[in-house]
């Protein structure tokens, strides 16, 4: 196999405003796509409308950007035509869940093998800083003077509600962080969800600041992983354990706590019971959870439909038009 850089998927010049998390993702991207090591002649990397809806122009693969909401729609229809591609899709949270939000959600629940990958900056930047799906009950914007009146979506619910397979979450300027979760949602076969936390720094500047740092997210994150305890904090010193039906933070060494109690991370689990919980926290009481939350095998729409294709095709007595007309009575006229 050939072995590529991030350079070899790097093109153009982004045209971003300094400060936007777009740059970090796209980095963490292109070093995502080294990793995986697929060459850029078999990616498509499909977008909506947004800023983030840019990033096809910055990859050296083939691209499409589309209309307003439809990224999840085309996307589909990229790898169903061409199983053998692999289609990167690229929304905002305005682009995907509100316009697109039907697409997200089927496409999801027919688990087609797309890596979706949501940039939430909780506006819409774009079109000059309205409230989105994800922006918080009482935010002020251009469209909200005096606060909105509406409770957010919150991207791993409707994952989670959709019959979603994987979910991870990653903070965008934490670019080990996220190039390591883009790597695993592109080896999950089926609808993998990114929900990628990224800073306006002109319409919502300081929307994640408690995670803007290596430092405040040890304080107010957890970084999950398969089959290990679920420990965080600056030195390791807290762990989430169960009670009753919720989750609890405890301190390691007080009132008899010991690792042994923390709970072990299952990310394979079918049941996404626990998942969804740790997919829901927030501070100030939980850490925000980063990492693969969910990563579950199911059978995917596109293997099914080509597999259904050659099932029928195999019993027919024809295989092409031609054919198809041989298989009636003809006759010729002289």
């Amino acid at each position: 196999m050939s072995e590529y850089t991030a350079k070899d998927y790097k093109a153009g010049q982004p045209r971003w405003c300094p400060g936007c998390g777009d740059h970090a993702l796209l980095n963490s991207l292109h070093k995502a796509m080294a990793t995986l090591g697929v060459p850029p002649h078999e990616i498509a990397v499909i977008s909506g409308i947004g800023c983030s809806s840019r990033l096809p122009y910055y990859m050296n693969t083939y691209g499409m950007h589309t209309i307003h909401g439809r990224a999840a729609a085309i996307a589909t229809g990229v790898k169903v035509a061409n199983p053998n591609l692999t289609v990167w899709q690229i929304s905002g949270d305005g682009d995907g869940l509100a316009i697109g939000g039907n697409h997200f959600i089927h496409a999801l629940r027919r688990n087609i093998d797309l890596n979706m990958i949501l940039l939430n900056n909780r506006i819409y930047g774009l079109t000059k800083g309205q409230y989105s799906p994800t922006s918080a009950r009482g935010f002020v914007s251009k469209s909200s003077p005096y606060g909105t009146v509406e409770d957010p979506f919150r991207p791993a619910e409707l994952c989670f509600g959709a019959r979603g397979r994987f979910f991870a979450r990653c903070v965008a300027v934490d670019l080990k962080g996220s190039e390591d979760v883009l790597v695993k949602a592109a080896r999950h076969k089926g609808a993998s969800v990114v929900e990628v936390l990224q800073n306006c720094v002109i319409f919502n500047n300081g929307t994640h600041d408690s995670l803007a740092t290596a430092e405040l997210r040890s304080k107010n994150a957890i970084y999950l992983e398969h089959g290990k305890p679920m420990i965080f904090g600056e030195n390791g010193e807290l762990g989430l354990v169960q009670e009753g039906f919720g989750l609890k933070v405890v301190k390691i060494g007080e009132n008899g706590i010991t690792e042994k109690d923390i709970l072990v991370h299952d990310a394979h689990c079918q049941d996404n019971t626990l998942q969804l919980k740790l997919a829901l926290m927030e501070g100030p009481d939980f850490p925000v959870a980063l990492g693969v939350i969910r990563d579950v095998d199911a059978p995917t729409y596109n293997d099914a439909v080509y597999a259904q294709v050659e099932e029928v095709t195999s019993k027919k007595n024809y295989h092409n038009f031609a054919e198809l007309l041989e298989t009636n009575e003809t006759w010729e006229i002289k």
